[in-house]
């Protein structure tokens, strides 16, 4: 499928004791072969290693290992060498110019796992996994991600496919052969049990899907509250670093500022927001529009309350407008004399002192109900492109369903299945267009 041969570093740049450079393409034992000094690489058997060393001329480069693959078994369906030289940026740099020289090009961001894709190696929820395997935080993100890469999101999408597949076979017979005597007339009636039993297994899909997504993705937890009652104290509790500036004045913070926080299976994506208040300084207001936007997006809300000092209209407004959310009270500056007037659910903490730590970790990873995800289910999805075209399936199929309910000709009804099919097939690549795969495969790493 492709002419040229691509090279890339794959380890992570900088001095380490080994670099591993990959070589994939027609040509990649060729170009390789030509500047090892060793056995030869076009005689040797696929899946071996070799020892030898990188010329240029006659000048030895370095020593080094080098594994020759055979298309179509190697991770990119093409002949590929892995080159593992010292580390080292100055040496892994002359290797890789070598190689440049006799024949190669730079793989561009993604370039190996795309040529993976588009030989048949790997489908497009593969291709995603990979990258979500090298972005995994914590074991629970790590485990999902393999899931998916061992195709289980492409086993679970295959056979919602199939099934639609067929219903929209039985009904294609029914419009382009209606003097098939041995064919079963699909009518409305007879097609709506069985979009129905796709809508239920689909909600129960994207339902579980929620803890998947988290799981891999972290949770949005926004910390808010009025000025100067110590959140930015308590990221930077939470933190265990100085992320942002605390000062006794009121109105410090005045942008988002973020951290990571992993706590067992769940990372947790902090968001420290300016104080919410009445305003006139025009940088001040526009963080408290920020901090409004943070709390619509979160998926967790820290409201923090100055416990020595009685409730005042600011507190009562956040209280009101972070009710509908998933959220946790939060009593700041407990080393203080109580002055709150307020009888509410909470957790004591004093962010000066990095008191009620504890209490209030286990709270946060009880909120997210994140120990009730089993990785190893089958019925789940951890990618939030895959969620979001499976509920537009899912919107398909719930139109299809009225349709029937309605006595809407089968033709039209059909019109709705096939775009379900054509979502889900966008899911695992089998239905992607070439814009999409550009964009989702620039955003990895080289030498992936």
């Amino acid at each position: 499928m492709f002419n040229d041969t691509i090279c890339a570093i794959a380890t992570p740049y900088g001095v380490g004791a080994i670099s591993v450079i990959r070589v994939s393409g027609d040509d990649a034992i060729f170009i390789v072969n030509k500047v090892f000094k060793g056995k030869s690489l076009e005689e040797a058997k696929p899946n071996t290693i070799h020892y030898g060393y990188i010329i240029d001329g006659k000048d030895i480069i370095d020593e080094v290992m080098v594994s020759v693959f055979h298309a179509p078994k190697s991770f990119t369906g093409e002949n590929s060498c892995e080159i593992s030289c010292h580390g080292g940026i100055y040496n892994t740099n002359r290797v890789l110019e070598v190689l440049l020289k006799n024949g190669a090009r730079m793989a561009e961001p993604g370039e190996y796992s795309k040529r993976a894709f588009l030989n048949g190696r790997i489908d497009l929820a593969q291709s995603e996994a990979i990258m979500d395997i090298i972005s995994s935080s914590n074991e629970l993100a790590l485990k999902a991600s393999i899931h998916s890469l061992r195709k289980g999101t492409t086993n679970l999408i295959k056979a919602l496919r199939e099934r639609l597949l067929d219903l929209i076979a039985k009904i294609e017979v029914n419009i382009d052969y209606p003097e098939y005597d041995d064919a079963v007339v699909m009518t409305d009636e007879i097609i709506e049990p069985v979009v129905k039993d796709l809508i239920t297994e689909m909600k129960d899909i994207l339902k579980h899907s929620r803890l998947g997504v988290m799981a891999v993705n972290g949770v949005k937890t926004a910390i808010v509250g009025r000025p100067n009652v110590g959140k930015s104290s308590l990221l930077n509790m939470l933190l265990e670093e100085d992320k942002a500036i605390v000062t006794d004045i009121a109105g410090t913070t005045r942008d988002i500022i973020e951290g990571e926080l992993t706590l067992g299976n769940v990372t947790l994506k902090l968001v420290d927001t300016a104080g919410i208040r009445k305003s006139t300084d025009v940088v001040e207001k526009i963080g408290i529009e920020r901090s409004k936007k943070a709390i619509d997006e979160c998926e967790v809300c820290l409201l923090v309350l100055d416990s020595s000092h009685p409730l005042e209209e600011e507190d009562k407004e956040l209280l009101k407008l972070t009710e509908s959310k998933q959220r946790i009270i939060i009593f700041n500056k407990t080393d203080l004399p109580r002055k709150i007037n307020l009888d509410i659910p909470h957790i004591d903490i004093s962010a000066l002192h990095s008191e009620g730590i504890a209490l209030l970790e286990t709270a946060l990873l009880d909120i997210t109900k994140i120990n009730e995800f089993n990785a190893n289910d089958n019925n789940y999805l951890s990618n939030t492109r895959h969620v979001a075209l499976m509920s537009k399936a899912l919107d398909s199929l719930k139109s299809a369903y009225n349709a029937c309910l309605n006595h809407i000709d089968v033709d039209m009804i059909e019109i709705d299945i096939k775009d379900a099919w054509y979502k889900l097939g966008s899911i695992i690549g089998e239905e992607s267009p070439e814009l999409l795969i550009n964009e989702l495969f620039s955003k990895f790493c080289l030498g992936k």
